[in-house]
């Protein structure tokens, strides 16, 4: 997989100091929680700073000591059985411990797939081991928490870890396990930020001087942010409520059919009342005439699954991050009303990617 740039050279839980051993072989303990970033609108401008592509896949510690090989989710929840082709890649590696800090990515079709990703997560081991050879997965790294000599760097500097990380890995070169590229020009991280390049979601800014900070939101992340014009195609409730919650968004698909995409619920309490009044004179089904929605899922937080379904004659617009199965992958700011916008004129082809 080529890299998306060139790279330039350049708490809740702490973990233990240098040569204590966690009581599983590991230098730090599995349950180690990573270091993790807080939303901002822009990327900071007060100087130190390193920013790094914010890669979409799975965020992943792995640890070794010898032959044992862990993977961590974010949540703290093992991903190792998933991943198996990981682990053994890991295992055969030369370096005999470290705990690195990284993002698990799928490639099909020369795109990073989320899809992918999330079939990895499936009961059948061999399921599993079926997807691990057809579709292997890349260990993309960013950081590093202990070094191959069993030395916990979590105190170093971003500077120091990164240059025993850029040494890990050119000494463990082997095909899906790659460095992450970083900038230290903000102009070149805002580049980044503007490209409609499918492999990342946004940008990461750390501390050229910082520590990590386990568990701690010490880093910045600024989202690539998207908006599309969408259809209403139907609305719920609020729960214990008569008024409108949330709205169901629909998209036109090459047959000319609405298909459910997602849902927008950031509704003001001001607006409520009316658009409450509004959505119930318009009430009429079948609302979606393709995927119609259904009920409360890993797309939706939301409560109730009965909708009611709308003549699709209202656009709105709605910003979005992810999209997954021509889906957005989680819920949608409502930006605008567009009633100068036909809705048959709101396709996939905004949310596909270039």
């Amino acid at each position: 997989m080529a890299p998306l740039v060139q790279g330039k050279r350049g708490g809740p839980r702490r973990p233990s100091e240098g040569g204590t051993r966690a009581g599983n072989g590991f230098e730090l303990p599995v349950s180690t929680a990573p270091m993790e970033a807080r939303s901002a609108a822009e990327l900071p401008t007060d100087g130190g700073w390193q920013y790094e592509p914010k890669w979409d896949g799975f965020r992943c510690l792995a640890f070794k000591s010898g032959e044992e090989v862990d993977l961590r989710a974010k949540s703290g929840k093992p991903l190792s059985r998933f991943f198996p082709e990981i682990v053994a890649l890991l295992r055969q590696l030369p370096a005999p411990q470290f705990v690195v800090d990284g993002e698990l990515v799928i490639e099909v079709d020369g795109r990073l797939s989320f899809d992918a990703l999330q079939m990895r997560l499936h009961p059948a081991a061999s399921r599993v081991e079926k997807l691990s050879r057809e579709t292997p997965a890349h260990f993309i790294l960013f950081d590093m928490l202990v070094g191959v000599d069993g030395t916990n760097l979590t105190e170093k500097s971003l500077l120091e870890r990164r240059g025993a990380l850029e040494a890990f890995v050119a000494a463990n070169a082997v095909a899906r396990l790659e460095l992450s590229p970083y900038t230290l020009d903000r102009h070149e991280a805002e580049r980044w930020l503007a490209s409609s390049a499918g492999a990342t979601d946004g940008v990461v800014a750390k501390r050229r001087a910082g520590p990590y900070e386990c568990g701690e939101r010490a880093m910045i992340k600024v989202k690539r942010l998207k908006t599309a014009d969408c259809v209403v195609g139907g609305f719920r409730y609020e729960s214990n409520s008569s008024e409108v919650g949330s709205l169901l968004l629909g998209l036109y698909d090459e047959d000319g059919m609405l298909n459910h995409v997602g849902f927008t619920a950031t509704i003001s309490d001001k607006e409520r009342p009316a658009l409450t009044r509004r959505l119930e004179a318009m009430r009429e089904p079948p609302g979606f005439t393709g995927k119609a929605p259904g009920g409360p899922s890993r797309w939706s937080s939301e409560r109730s699954g009965e909708w009611e379904p709308v003549r699709p004659e209202l656009v709105v617009e709605v910003r979005f991050d992810h999209v997954s199965s021509r889906r957005f992958r989680h819920g949608t700011k409502l930006m605008r009303w567009r009633p100068d916008k036909d809705p048959r004129q709101c396709t996939y082809a905004q949310i596909e990617p270039h």
